[in-house]
């Protein structure tokens, strides 16, 4: 791959050229040249786009798309074909298929399908046998196959031995444990964030007592066992509380937040749109608060979409029967650069990725090309025509969001809009 992109503002603070407009000559994949105008120095194909802005390629770590078993709601190349619309190089995905990703040869067949594509399938393995949270997978010969972490996607491990011997088995070969935190029992039929919102709607609520519950306990159980825990959308203020607090004690814990929890109250429930049923719910303000807060002083280490495509029969039913769920990635960088800056929204993007085993590389000369093609000055409203997912339960539909994306150019692929 051969091409020289023209006039495109670097936002990346690990180049030299950080918040510069350059010139960037790339020759078989690698950055040869970056200066501030360079002439063609063959039939290279120039990319010159209005505005062109470009960053290290985003990550999103955690994203589903439904294969196999799921197709109907969208399948690997479909939704990897999303995600480098929506800016990301890399991206790692759950496991809650048909069936369940629990096994090497599960793994081999999910990065079989995702390969020769520009954006780069990271597959996560089910910690549990069928995620039904009773026997540990096969995590170590899933690892050998190209798992990156393990996690029953969205399901609670109730039993706590259960994760001791998990986090104390995946220390043996450096794996990561994901632990979703939910304390079952204590949410019981709950549908929403219990609060004065669910009280006038009438609906179930979900306190967010169930997810500090469940984050103490594993907390506490990592301490004890060591190894490595990842606690994917934590969405209350006291989770961000005692995350901070773990890591001032050296645990090696890590967590992320959903775009849609950085976003949107309880309030939006109010018409009883199902699009907002996700999980963990929408909470409060009070807790949005202490989510923003929490990822600017480091202690929310990543932020994800949370991408999770559902067909119109588990969306279009009543509110108590809907499934939990909405696609995120066509949304992630608009719905983020109206409430970041567009350096801070970039970094949101960026971050996490050595966690799950993805290496970083600068916009400097001599590195492989992986990056993000961006305008972070434009607006727009989201709609169905900016869903490239076979599914639309789409969350910010019909918000006004800021920024286009491009698309991406990496593992030697061009993949632009």
């Amino acid at each position: 791959m051969n091409i020289l992109i023209k006039s495109a503002t670097i936002i990346d603070p690990q180049s030299e050229f950080h918040n510069t407009t350059q010139d960037i000559l790339v020759e078989n994949g690698v950055i040869t040249k970056i200066e501030s105008n360079l002439t063609n120095p063959g039939n290279y194909q120039e990319i010159a786009l209005e505005n062109l802005h470009i960053s290290q390629g985003w990550f999103d770590s955690s994203v589903c798309f439904g294969e196999p078993g799921f197709e109907e709601r969208d399948t690997i190349e479909n939704g990897l074909k999303t995600a480098a619309a929506s800016g990301f190089t890399s991206v790692a995905m759950n496991a809650n298929t048909h069936p369940v990703i629990d096994c090497n040869a599960d793994v081999t067949f999910a990065k079989a399908k995702g390969a020769n594509h520009a954006t780069t399938l990271l597959p996560i393995g089910a910690l549990t046998v069928e995620s039904k949270g009773v026997d540990l997978a096969e995590l170590y010969d899933m690892n050998t196959a190209g798992a990156v972490a393990f996690y029953d996607y969205k399901k609670s491990i109730a039993n706590p031995n259960l994760m001791k011997i998990a986090l104390q088995y995946a220390a043996n070969f450096n794996g990561l444990v994901l632990s979703f935190p939910q304390e079952d029992k204590v949410v019981g039929h709950g549908v929403m964030n219990e609060h004065i919102t669910s009280t006038r709607l009438g609906l179930k609520g979900i306190p967010a007592l169930a997810e500090e519950l469940h984050i103490t306990r594993d907390l506490f159980l990592l301490e004890y066992t060591g190894g490595k825990l990842h606690i994917p959308t934590i969405s209350t203020k006291k989770s961000v509380e005692l995350i901070r607090d773990a890591k001032a004690k050296g645990l090696d814990v890590t967590c992320s937040v959903a775009i849609h929890n950085l976003y949107f109250t309880d309030d939006s429930l109010i018409d009883f749109n199902t699009n907002f049923k996700v999980l963990p719910p929408l909470r409060t303000q009070t807790d949005i608060d202490a989510l923003k807060t929490g990822l600017k002083d480091g202690t929310i280490d990543m932020i994800t979409s949370d991408h999770n495509p559902l067909d119109v029969e588990h969306k279009k039913v009543e509110f108590d029967h809907a499934a939990y769920g909405t696609i995120g990635l066509e949304s992630a960088f608009g719905a983020l650069q109206t409430l970041f800056g567009t350096e801070q929204t970039v970094k949101l993007l960026t971050q996490g990725k050595n966690r799950f085993g993805v290496s970083e590389s600068s916009i400097s000369v001599e590195n492989k090309l992986d990056v993000t093609l961006f305008n972070p000055n434009t607006e727009y409203v989201f709609s169905k025509s900016n869903i490239v997912s076979k599914s639309a339960n789409a969350i910010f539909e019909n918000e006004t969001l800021k920024g286009q994306v491009y698309g991406i150019i990496a593992n030697n692929i061009i993949a632009l809009k």
